[in-house]
């Protein structure tokens, strides 16, 4: 029944070729597990949820063929994508089959099949997007690349130099994946002027000033459209076409027309596995960098993701909406998965939003070092003077006291324009700190928004008793009070 579903199936060559290589993972495990299950017609909502549950403890070459390629993940369990993309496959397979009236209806695929939760919560945007320093040296070397840096054959140069130079830029620059750039056409660059068309050789335009237009073909996730690019990579591609020798046409895959593709060299198409594979390699020994990272291969894919990232934590960025059309997605929510925000750009944000300048401040704070020196700071005599900028406070618990932000003028109050605090002013032997106290929500009220909410502080705390033991309201003090000189929060601490 596989065979007979992948010659009615209207899916892309390549995405049946998918489902197929699932199905026949799904026999090989029926066969070895429920041999009752090999036919599809026995499939119950209980033969669903043991393969559910299967799926779930699988390891990485677990019933299949071949494992070229994936010797040093034998044994490691499936990721949470391939699980998926696995149900995704049999879902596909049983809704057609039951729709095309192949199968009886026995079971929902969509509830039967459908990913679990635990699983869905690994799924999300994960962008592997080449680090910085990494992918500046690989623009460099596309850049900078020359006929020596072009792998050679035993006949020589199998592309000529401009065709490579045209495919390394598009890869740099377009943003595009494999398929689409193995399968633009002739004539897919366009130049613009001051709003004009330009019609004439694109030399002839300033880079700087000219807006360079490139046609995208039909892909997997919409139709064709118009996207900006980068003037360097169409005087590229102009070059390109303009000693491009007269090739046939060739059958587009996704569209089925016959088509100019303008990667064509020999009567034959570039493949789209020819990034992947020789031109990564190329710019990689040129930049000195190894194929892969900590996050894997280097691949095409990346450098889109790479691309998509950059543009969206931009000093000026894309919008998600606007990075959605360049990158040609049908949904904002694949585009979720490129625009994913850098560490830079959030710490850059975090630290605007100001958490802890906003809950916490710094106070001047006077040291007598002589009474410290002296010993009088074990006793009643105090030593440490807490500068409110009306008067100084000796309380040495002072981030204790409910009314520090708006003094008392308890016992510990002492006023500046008073005999004490004239006397601490003229001392010489004094030394000056800052102390972090944090605020209440009254409090950083009555900094942030000035006399209202102060009144209204000053209110709350008439009856609250001060380290003396007495209230405002006993002491008779004044109904007003002079903010904390509360200094900027810049987390060094004065020498």
């Amino acid at each position: 029944m596989g065979r007979a579903w992948y010659a009615t199936s209207t899916l892309t060559p390549r995405a049946r070729g998918n489902v197929r290589s699932r199905l026949l993972k799904v026999g090989r495990w029926s066969a070895a597990e429920h041999p009752g299950a090999a036919d599809p017609t026995a499939w119950t909502r209980q033969t669903c949820a043991t393969w559910v549950a299967a799926l779930d403890r699988m390891n990485v070459g677990d019933y299949v063929h071949r494992t070229t390629g994936i010797e040093k993940r034998l044994g490691t369990p499936l990721t949470a994508s391939t699980k998926d993309g696995h149900l995704s496959a049999i879902r596909r397979f049983f809704a057609d089959c039951q729709e095309w009236e192949w199968l009886p209806r026995r079971f929902d695929p969509g509830r039967a099949l459908a990913t679990p939760r635990s699983i869905t919560a690994l799924l999300g945007p994960n962008p592997r997007v080449i680090a910085d320093e990494i992918w500046a040296k690989l623009l460099w070397a596309g850049l900078n690349l020359s006929h020596a840096d072009l792998p050679e054959t035993q006949s020589g140069h199998f592309y000529p130099f401009e065709l490579v130079h045209a495919i390394t830029l598009s890869w740099l620059f377009s943003g595009l994946r494999s398929d689409e750039i193995a399968r633009l056409r002739v004539g897919c660059i366009r130049w613009q002027h001051d709003d004009t068309p330009i019609v004439g050789d694109s030399d002839q335009v300033l880079a700087r000033d000219a807006v360079c237009l490139l046609d995208v073909p039909a892909h997997k996730t919409g139709t064709a459209f118009t996207k900006p690019v980068d003037p360097i990579l169409g005087q590229a591609l102009d070059t390109w076409h303009a000693m491009r020798p007269s090739q046939p046409q060739f059958h587009d895959r996704r569209t089925g027309e016959r088509v100019d593709l303008l990667f064509a060299f020999r009567a034959r198409r570039v493949s789209s596995s020819y990034i992947n594979n020789t031109v990564i390699p190329m710019l990689c020994h040129k930049a000195g960098v190894p194929t892969t990272d900590v996050r894997g291969n280097i691949t095409n894919h990346r450098a889109r993701s790479t691309i998509a990232s950059q543009l969206y934590n931009a000093k000026e960025p894309m919008t998600l909406f606007e990075l959605q059309a360049w990158l040609g997605h049908r949904s904002p929510q694949s585009t979720q998965y490129y625009a994913k925000i850098s560490p830079t750009t959030l710490t850059r944000a975090y630290t605007d939003a100001g958490y802890f300048s906003r809950n916490v401040r710094t106070i001047e704070v006077l040291v007598d070092r002589d009474a410290v020196t002296s010993g009088a700071a074990g006793g009643d005599t105090p030593w440490q003077y807490y500068d409110l900028g009306h008067g100084y406070c000796t309380y040495t618990f002072f981030e204790q006291c409910p009314h520090r932000m708006a003094c008392a003028r308890c016992d510990f109050y002492a006023p500046k324009a008073s005999g004490k605090g004239q006397l601490l002013e003229a001392k010489d032997n004094l030394q000056r700190m800052l102390a972090a106290i944090p605020l209440s929500d009254d409090e950083r009220a009555a900094v942030d928004e000035g006399q209202t909410a102060l009144d209204n502080l000053l209110e709350r705390l008439v009856d609250v008793p001060t380290p003396t033991g007495t209230t405002p309201r006993e002491i008779g003090a004044p109904p007003t009070a002079t903010l904390l000189p509360i200094i900027p929060v810049n987390r060094e601490k004065r020498p």
